[in-house]
């Protein structure tokens, strides 16, 4: 013992007890406890399982902790315990790094305080260490394993090669219960939600909660979707019955997610990245019914979360397989070359050349998304710029994504791209689409006008397509409106179809947005759409999706004097 008087077993019992409550109190924390008497601590299991302490019984714990201590935060240590043990402080509160077992610091932060008995001795010496390295992965609301500990769990599967099935489960509506009855009533709801998600899911797999009101549920049993459906239709019936709130019960509706891993490939953020977009659609599109996303690679079904997990690393890996083609937009009356949209793709030896519509659906809610968003737009306008040497007037339309639009910091990283770049801003064009219906229209609002202030234009993409275009074009500040391709394709043998685009361009009209045709093949089609207020086309009447190289070489060619008829 090194010299230490054995503390009495009535003393460590008594060091047990007021370690216990330590413990309930201490949460997230490592907790330690010392008799000052006996220099006898009692330290958190795993904290010393961690930092390969000799156990969580220690003689002199103090010595034994500091050696832990990063050297160049030693002497400020020792100071520490020094003034407490010869009674110069009544505790501390210090910041250090510790050296766990495998070598590594952690950053720890260190609260502690002495405990006196009735004529003012010290006897207790104890507190808690929070290590920063590592968050916690416990939900202090509902008690569950938290997003930390999902993705933990996810990996470690993935790393362990056990099969497993993923259900993200959220609760719709919630932000009313809020409203209506408050947020403690809203806890409330979570708290019972989650607890008989754990009690009905039971051993056959871990419960979690994720962000908001959203849970997650791994099993390694219920490796096929109709297990996870059955489960799924259960919760959605008991829920719908309601949770009680004061005197009434109040139906909750679900929304769910679910995929099954069992290749190993992917990562844990790729899962989720899935995961996110199977809830999405079951949320906007499927009335809360569970959708699965396939993971798998077949004929039917091009998405595969291996596939994604090859793509995300691309965007870490400087963007590596992603490029840009662009198809022109040309003046409906001249027909010469007055722009171009910018088209992601994607390739690489294994699955070749992927759209981005197999991929960005999935990749919206990524953390990488924004990234990839930017260096699309940086890339789009730095090629434009060569264009404009030889067509001045040129404008590059560059697509965006809901995803992009909601985040707080997109104006400000689209104008800083504009500025690195130097390009001037009244020949960029960028396009939404109908599914910014589902953003806040003040938001919208407010991005449109700050990038129109600017000189940027704003067009509305696929027109037509969905329920709220209209509402879109009254509500919202358009610059350009592009019809469907798919209100053209009959436009030859269908009087309806003429109608219907000359209706648009009315609309636009009256807005005073102009139109852009897409989708043109024919001769016919052009000869007809050229009779209405017009302002461009696009199609592969004129040209297919090109690389700059294309788009170069034939304005060279042509003098400036780009067209691409006949092609």
């Amino acid at each position: 013992m090194n010299g230490y008087d054995k503390i009495p077993e009535e003393r460590k019992q008594q060091l047990d007890a007021l370690f216990e409550a330590f413990s309930i109190i201490g949460d997230d924390t490592y907790v330690y406890l010392c008799d000052m008497q006996y220099d006898f601590s009692r330290w958190s299991k795993v904290l010393t399982d961690d930092f390969g302490l000799p156990g969580e019984y220690m003689y002199g714990a103090g010595a034994i902790w500091e050696e832990h201590v990063h050297p160049e935060d030693r002497n400020a240590f020792h100071q520490g315990i020094d003034d407490i043990f010869s009674g110069r402080s009544g505790g501390h509160d210090m910041q250090y790094r510790a050296r766990r077992k495998d070598g590594e610091y952690d950053v720890c932060t260190c609260r502690g305080i002495v405990i006196k008995d009735v004529s003012g001795q010290p006897v207790y010496f104890g507190g808690a260490i929070r290590n920063h390295s590592q968050q916690s992965h416990i939900d202090r609301l509902t008690g569950l394993r938290n997003q930390y500990g999902f993705f933990e769990d996810i990996r470690s599967h993935i790393d362990n090669k056990i099969p497993m099935r993923v259900c993200l489960i959220g609760i719709s509506k919630f932000a009313e219960i809020n409203e209506l009855y408050g947020y403690t009533a809203g806890n409330a709801v979570l708290q019972m939600v989650g607890r008989y998600l754990m009690d009905h899911v039971g051993n056959r797999g871990g419960t979690f909660r994720m962000d908001g009101s959203k849970f997650a549920i791994i099993t390694e049993t219920q490796t096929y979707y109709d297990d996870m459906e059955r489960t799924y239709e259960e919760l959605r019936a008991h829920f719908r019955e309601g949770v009680r709130l004061g005197e009434e019960y109040v139906p909750l509706e679900l929304h769910g997610g679910t995929i099954g891993i069992d290749d190993f490939i992917t990562d844990e953020e790729t899962a989720y990245a899935c995961l996110n977009y199977a809830y999405d659609e079951s949320k906007v599109n499927k009335q809360g019914d569970l959708v699965e996303f396939r993971n798998e690679l077949s004929a039917d079904n091009i998405k595969s979360a291996a596939k994604l997990h090859s793509i995300r690393n691309s965007i870490n890996n400087e963007f590596e397989g992603f490029y840009l083609l662009y198809q022109p937009v040309v003046d409906a009356k001249t027909e010469r070359l007055i722009g171009a949209e910018a088209l992601l793709r994607w390739k690489n030896d294994r699955y070749g050349m992927v759209p981005p519509d197999e991929f960005i659906p999935v990749l919206e809610k990524d953390p990488l998304f924004p990234v990839l968003g930017e260096w699309i737009l940086y890339t789009a306008l730095t090629d434009a710029k060569n264009i404009q040497r030889i067509v001045p007037d040129f404008i590059i339309n560059v697509n965006l994504s809901y995803a992009q639009l909601e985040r707080p910091d997109f104006t400000d990283s689209v104008w800083n791209i504009v500025k690195n770049t130097r390009f001037d801003p009244q020949k960029l064009c960028l396009e939404i689409t109908e599914r910014c219906r589902l953003l806040d229209m003040k938001l919208l609002n407010n991005v449109m006008t700050s990038l129109r202030a600017g000189g940027i234009r704003i067009a509305l993409d696929d027109f037509g397509t969905g329920f709220s275009s209209m509402g879109l074009l009254k509500n919202l500040p358009f610059d350009i409106i592009k019809v469907d391709r798919g209100f053209v394709q009959k436009i030859e043998e269908d009087d309806r179809e003429r109608r219907l685009v000359y209706s648009f361009t009315e609309a636009a009209g009256i807005f005073g947005a102009d139109v852009c045709v897409e989708g043109i093949e024919t001769s016919g089609m052009r000869n007809i759409l050229k009779d209405m207020s017009i302002h461009s086309f696009q199609g592969y009447f004129y040209s297919k999706p090109v690389g700059l190289d294309v788009i170069l070489e034939s304005l060279q060619s042509d003098s400036g004097e780009m067209c691409f008829m006949k092609h």
